[in-house]
């Protein structure tokens, strides 16, 4: 079978077309890997990250805005997965935490009010968490770096998880310092759309 120049030019263009559409599926199907803090804890021993942790909870309107907005970036999910250990946890859930010789439970759990407000776990109380959802950075030593409070669009996002990963945060002295960092920060992960 003999191709003339059409033909070659058209087969090229289809080839082309099947390489985006995959680049496309790989790049919208990236999603953070997610494990527990107990996981994330033995990962560091191994291999030293920082961890970024959503706490929230399961009535909160903002945290599912999160999950389905902040979270689900495909340019966003790249970067934490490369650069953090992703930790879900639930502010009021009644999982058991080990955290550096420490117990924390949620005692006054009820297994009724799973699906609504319920008491709130003492690992939120022990991290100081006020209000959900919260994004908490621990150093590779479980130190915590920050929490920050309320949601966060993809580039707010990027801002913290890059100002943190690159150490960035360790130069501010005042509250002035981060006000001129978020200024002249200039987000690079594309949004969704």
């Amino acid at each position: 079978m003999v191709l003339n120049k059409l033909d070659i030019i058209f087969l090229k263009q289809r080839m082309l077309l099947i390489f985006i559409f995959c680049s496309y599926y790989n790049l919208s199907a990236q999603e953070i890997n997610w494990i527990t803090l107990d996981q994330a804890l033995k990962a560091q021993e191994n291999v030293p990250k920082k961890i970024l942790m959503d706490v929230y909870t399961v009535w909160c309107g903002p945290c599912k805005l999160m999950d389905k907005n902040t979270f689900t970036n495909p340019d966003l999910a790249s970067y934490v997965n490369q650069n953090y250990y992703a930790v879900k946890f639930n502010a009021e859930g009644n999982e058991k935490i080990s955290f550096y010789g420490n117990i924390f439970q949620n005692l006054n759990y009820d297994e009724s009010k799973k699906s609504r407000r319920n008491s709130t776990h003492q690992f939120t109380q022990f991290l100081g968490v006020k209000g959900y959802p919260a994004t908490i950075f621990l150093s590779e030593e479980g130190d915590l770096i920050t929490p920050v409070i309320g949601y966060l669009n993809v580039h707010q996002m990027e801002l913290y998880l890059k100002m943190i990963k690159q150490g960035d945060y360790q130069v501010f002295s005042t509250p002035k310092d981060f006000e001129n960092y978020k200024k002249y920060f200039k987000p690079k992960f594309r949004k969704k759309g």
